[in-house]
C-alpha cells in the first residue's frame, strides 16, 4: 500500500456500551480533520451506522475488509466483524468486552505490520474485557507486550506532563514495586520521550515523594530517604536535570509544576487526580517508550452518560492531534540523529585516511 502524505490513524473502538463510539463519531463529523489524517476505525460499518443513526450524526463511512483498501480523504471502517451486535448503553457486558478486544487486537496487528502509522484507543472497561485472551490490567500493559520497548504511562497536555512510576498497582503494593532500578528506568524513558517525542533538548523533571510530606525525614515512612533521594542524587551526578522528592499535596496547587517539563508521580492517583483536574478535556494518555505511537483520551467509558448524546469529544480529538504531532516530531528527531551519526562516521573515515 502506497502511503498517503497525511498520517494513517488507526482507531480501536473500545467498549461499545460506553461513550467511546460516540466521541469517535463526533470527532469525524468535522471533515476538516481529514486534511490532517486518514482514519481507519476498527469495528463494523453496520454497528457504526446503527450508532450514527441513534446519535443523529451526519457522516459517511467507507467500509473495507483489508488495509490495502484504505482510501485517503474518507472515514475508513475496517470490518472486524459483520454480525449484529446488541448494544445496551451504560451496561457492563462480557460479550461487548470481546468485541473491544477484537477491535484492539486487529488494530495492533495493523500497526505492527505498518498498515497504519499511529494508534488511538477509545476507552475500554477493564472488567468486561478481562479474559484468558486479555489477562491485562489495561491498554498499557497489553501494548507493552505487543509493541515492544519499555512502556511509560504519560499523561500529557500543552502545560502539564505527568508520568507514573507505578501504573495499575494497588496502593497497598506501591512501595514493594519502587526500587532504584525502576526509578532509573522510568526517568530514562521520560527523558528520552521528552527529547524524541516532544522536541525538548534538556528536559527538567520533578519527582513526587512516595509518602505524605515526602516522609518528613522518616517520621511518615523511610522510602523517600532510603530510595528516592539517593537515586535522584545519583541521576543529578550523572548530569540529568532531575529534582525532588517534592511533597505531592502542595506541588500542583502552588503551580510548581510550571517550572518543569514533566513530573514523575509515585503511583496512579497521585499523578492522575491533579492531571485530570488541571487538564481534563485537553489531556491525552500517551504510552511513551514503545516502538509505535499510541494515545487515548484522558477519560473512561462514561457509562453514566452513554447513549445520552452528552459525551464531550474534545479529549479524543486531542488524542488524534497529539498522536500526529508526536509521530512527526519523532520522525524529525530520528532523521536528525541519523544525519548526525552519518556525519560522525564520515569524519571518522576521513581522519583514519589521513
Amino acid at each position: 500500500m502506497e502511503k498517503n502524505q497525511n498520517i494513517i490513524v488507526g482507531i480501536s473502538i473500545g467498549d461499545l456500551n460506553g461513550i467511546g463510539p460516540e466521541v469517535v463519531l463526533k470527532t469525524f463529523e468535522d471533515h476538516r480533520i481529514l486534511e490532517l489524517c486518514t482514519p481507519v476505525i476498527f469495528a463494523s460499518a453496520k454497528t457504526l451506522s446503527h450508532l450514527k443513526k441513534e446519535l443523529q450524526l451526519s457522516l459517511n463511512f467507507y467500509g473495507i475488509d483489508h488495509t490495502d483498501k484504505i482510501l485517503p480523504g474518507k472515514i475508513n471502517v475496517f470490518n472486524v466483524w459483520k454480525e449484529h451486535v446488541e448494544i445496551n448503553p451504560g451496561k457492563e457486558d462480557k460479550k461487548i468486552g470481546k468485541y473491544a478486544y477484537l477491535s484492539l487486537k486487529t488494530a495492533v496487528k495493523a500497526l505492527k505490520n505498518n498498515n497504519i502509522d499511529v494508534l488511538v484507543t477509545a476507552p475500554i472497561n477493564k472488567h468486561t474485557i478481562h479474559s484468558e485472551e486479555f489477562p491485562f490490567q489495561g491498554h498499557t500493559e497489553y501494548l507493552a507486550q505487543e509493541l515492544g520497548g519499555e512502556s511509560l504511562m504519560f499523561m500529557v497536555s500543552d502545560h502539564l506532563k505527568v508520568g507514573l512510576l507505578t501504573g495499575h498497582v494497588p496502593v497497598k503494593d506501591v512501595n514493594k514495586h519502587i526500587t532504584e532500578a525502576l526509578i532509573e528506568k522510568k526517568i530514562s524513558l521520560m527523558m528520552q520521550s521528552l527529547r524524541r517525542d516532544f522536541g525538548i533538548t534538556k528536559p527538567k523533571i520533578a519527582v513526587l515523594g512516595i509518602n505524605p510530606h515526602s516522609g518528613d525525614k522518616g517520621v511518615i515512612g523511610t522510602e523517600d530517604d532510603v530510595i528516592l533521594r539517593p537515586t535522584i542524587q545519583k541521576l543529578n551526578d550523572a548530569g540529568l536535570l532531575v529534582y525532588g522528592p517534592y511533597a505531592a499535596d502542595s506541588f500542583f496547587g502552588s503551580r510548581n509544576y510550571l517550572h518543569f517539563d514533566a513530573v514523575l508521580a509515585a503511583y496512579h492517583d497521585q499523578g492522575l487526580v491533579p492531571f485530570k483536574t488541571l487538564s481534563f478535556g485537553n489531556g491525552v494518555n500517551f504510552t511513551a517508550g514503545l516502538n509505535f505511537v499510541r494515545t487515548s483520551p484522558d477519560h473512561g467509558t462514561g457509562f453514566e452518560i452513554a447513549g445520552k448524546n452528552k459525551a464531550d469529544y474534545s479529549s479524543f480529538s486531542e488524542a488524534i492531534y497529539r498522536a500526529i504531532t508526536i509521530y512527526r516530531t519523532r520522525q524529525e528527531y530520528d532523521l536528525l540523529l541519523q544525519n548526525q551519526l552519518t556525519s560522525q562516521k564520515n569524519r571518522s573515515i576521513k581522519t583514519s585516511e589521513n
